[in-house]
């Protein structure tokens, strides 16, 4: 979730008397979000899935459309599971695209399969993908310390590395952008403003 939209003017102090970069308490699905998980460093093969899985369902969409069907995702792809998902046939994608709780796109349903796959051989050949894609890192997130929405890319020059990386192991939906996304989704960066009281707590544990 590149450049996300603030609901509020970044930094404001929230009711809770917290600033956040974003993410509004009366929006509790996008605040949790950012307050538990979005730049929190993530080594579990099966959530590093999930996000790679709901960063190509939001792409042309917003965040917070695959956020309110996040649950009817984890139930249309099986918790998940890589392995499970590497053998949806035909008859899935016909499950897929007639379940009105998630995001009915053929293609990106197609490319969750296809990636799912591409997945398992990562796996086979690195032990993990954790280990494949924290490599790109060095297995310490990047801290970028911004100041403002502004600063924020969409992309990086690392991002495209490793997008064109992927691409060439056949996966599908992985945009530098995409990717960026994902590096900040999964903690890779650390792109929470510097006054956010996520950064401080996050910056400690590098």
């Amino acid at each position: 979730m590149a450049k996300t939209n603030p609901s509020k003017a970044a930094n404001l102090k929230e009711p809770d008397g917290r600033k956040r970069c974003w993410g509004d308490v009366e929006e509790s699905l996008m605040c949790d979000y950012h307050d538990r998980e979005w730049g929190t460093p993530l080594h579990d093969d099966h959530k590093i899935f999930e996000f790679l899985v709901l960063e190509g369902m939001q792409a042309g969409l917003s965040w917070k459309l695959v956020l309110d069907k996040r649950e009817n995702f984890r139930r249309a792809f099986r918790g998940f599971d890589p392995a499970k998902v590497a053998r949806f046939t035909a008859r899935d994608v016909r499950r897929l695209l007639g379940d009105a709780g998630i995001i009915r796109n053929r293609l990106k349903i197609l490319g969750a399969i296809n990636n799912a796959k591409r997945f398992l051989e990562v796996q086979k050949e690195f032990g993990s993908f954790e280990r494949y894609i924290w490599g790109f890192v060095g297995g310490k997130p990047v801290c970028t310390k911004l100041r403002s929405f502004a600063d924020m890319p969409a992309r990086t020059p690392l991002s495209d590395l490793i997008s064109s990386d992927l691409k060439a192991r056949g996966f599908k939906f992985v945009g530098s952008t995409l990717i960026y996304s994902h590096m900040q989704a999964t903690g890779m960066v650390n792109d929470h403003l510097v006054t956010c009281f996520r950064y401080r707590e996050l910056h400690g544990k590098r």
